[in-house]
């Protein structure tokens, strides 16, 4: 792994990045338009995804970064599970869910890995 220097170098952020430009598109349909809400909750959730990876990696600490990391996780689930409840109410359609919740499923994984890298290792 090469050495990452910015916050925006690392690949969890990067892809937490895309899902919140797709959250907001998703948002930002007719559907969503009176579900003030729930639009609001999931464009939180996958906005702090992003933001815990980076607030974490500026703490300078490794226990400290870890930890913004399993934040991240968690709203990276919570982005998966509001997923579930707009499609449910049909505000969106399966293919924009089954693609927004496999880049749920691939952040998550990433985060995992690099919480692993992260406690074996040194930055």
């Amino acid at each position: 792994m090469s050495r990452i220097e910015r916050f925006e170098d690392i690949k969890s952020w990067q892809l937490a990045k895309a899902l919140v430009k797709n959250i907001y598109e998703l948002t930002g349909q007719a559907s969503f338009s009176k579900d003030y809400s729930l639009r609001d909750q999931i464009q939180r959730a996958a906005v702090s995804i992003m933001s815990n990876i980076a607030e974490g990696f500026e703490r300078g600490s490794k226990k400290d970064f870890v930890n913004f990391l399993y934040i991240a996780r968690g709203s990276c689930a919570e982005v998966r599970s509001l997923l579930y409840v707009a499609f449910e109410l049909g505000y969106i359609n399966e293919d924009k869910f089954k693609e927004a919740l496999q880049q749920t499923e691939e952040i998550a994984k990433a985060i995992f890995g690099f919480i692993r890298y992260l406690k074996s290792n040194t930055l």
